[in-house]
């Protein structure tokens, strides 16, 4: 994981062992790494070492809401549950990360202790020893800077030249390639369909001519290959909810099983719908996921999931939008008394209505 240098010198000072002066430089910059997920997994994984369990589930639980499905994060989850003697859950976790690394020794070892041991058994098994052997590990070099400074001025050319030349002859990727291309030949409309892209008669929300039918699924396209998954989601609902073809429609549905569930850390700003857009038109943005800032009220905590009303804008409190209901199938901490950013997935109720299946939740820590 790479980390900027404040980080970085927490880190360092963890590996050393000094718990109390990692935990105050990053404490100084809570605010500054607001929404930052290696800030709160760094902070995490070293309150698990200090032995501050309660700050180490919070900041694991808020890295958790950025990023869904990080191994790393899960491994915190799972140790903190599994000292709680909550194997059920731990189980979950660790299965999960084996999904994701199927090789994680971590998992497989923890996996295979608590299939061996009744719960007194393990409860006698879990000491503090054997305990810090399933924390994830603290991110970050072990070695200092001049140390650092030094193997990269040795090996720097070589490395460059070498790296140079099996990128070139492509043994390994580029490195100015961040993502994979996504398929599009399974997409392509074949002259068919082109020529009849729409049907005649029926009922239906909207009426697209031949030409407006195929623009909307290029457009759709063209976003998907992009990885703006949600602007390409606000075509294909428009086709699905016109004349199109059923032919056009299948290829659309097809388009939509591709698309991924954002972060905060790569959701496109740009794409975001406002609350007035969906209110005026919900159809349009069925699963379509926004990015919404507002409070939170009447909120319900459980530990299989959290529910609340949402005040759309109304953060200033000086300007409400709306209300919403938003459910995650977790337990999210949600602090009423500040303002939150919601991540979630719009899902159309009975007539006009909809909620948000919530994603991820941002909420500082200081009062506005």
């Amino acid at each position: 994981m790479k980390m900027d240098p404040l980080l970085s010198k927490a880190a360092l000072l963890a590996k050393k062992r000094d718990y109390e002066g990692a935990i105050r430089i990053l404490k100084a910059e809570e605010d500054r790494y607001y929404g930052s997920f290696k800030y709160y997994y760094l902070y995490a994984v070293i309150c698990l070492h200090a032995g501050s369990f309660i700050e180490a589930l919070a900041y694991f639980r808020s890295a958790r809401q950025i990023k869904m499905k990080d191994p790393s994060v899960m491994l915190g989850l799972a140790v903190l549950h599994l000292k709680r003697m909550d194997t059920v859950q731990a189980v979950d976790y660790y299965l999960d990360v084996k999904e994701m690394d199927p090789r994680n020794r971590t998992a497989k070892k923890a996996l295979t202790v608590i299939r061996k041991y009744s719960a007194d058994e393990l409860s006698d098994w879990l000491t503090q020893k054997r305990l810090v052997k399933l924390f994830p590990k603290i991110p970050g070099s072990a070695f200092t800077p001049k140390i650092i400074i030094g193997s990269l001025l040795i090996f720097a050319v070589v490395l460059g030249i070498a790296y140079s030349l099996l990128v070139q002859f492509r043994v390994l990727p580029s490195p100015f390639k961040t993502r994979t291309p996504r398929p599009s030949s399974e997409f392509v409309l074949s002259g068919q369909e082109r020529i009849s892209p729409v049907e005649v008669g029926g009922s239906y929300s909207y009426i697209l001519t031949r030409d407006q039918a195929l623009e909307l699924y290029d457009r759709a396209l063209s976003l998907f290959t992009s990885y703006r998954d949600e602007a390409a989601k606000i075509n294909i609902n428009r086709i699905l909810e016109s004349n199109a073809s059923e032919s056009l429609k299948s290829k659309a549905r097809l388009l939509l099983t591709y698309t991924e569930i954002p972060g905060f850390d790569n959701f496109n700003r740009n794409d975001n719908t406002s609350y007035e857009d969906v209110r005026n038109e919900p159809v349009i943005y069925r699963d379509v996921h926004v990015i919404w800032r507002g409070m939170a009220t009447n909120a319900v905590v459980t530990e299989e999931h959290t529910r609340f009303d949402f005040l759309v804008g109304y953060d200033t409190r000086r300007t409400l939008q709306g209300i919403v209901t938003v459910i995650f199938n977790m337990p999210v901490a949600i602090n009423s008394e500040r303002p939150l950013d919601v991540l979630g997935k719009i899902v159309l109720q009975d007539g006009d209505s909809f909620s948000l299946e919530g994603v991820a939740v941002y909420q500082s820590g200081r009062l506005e």
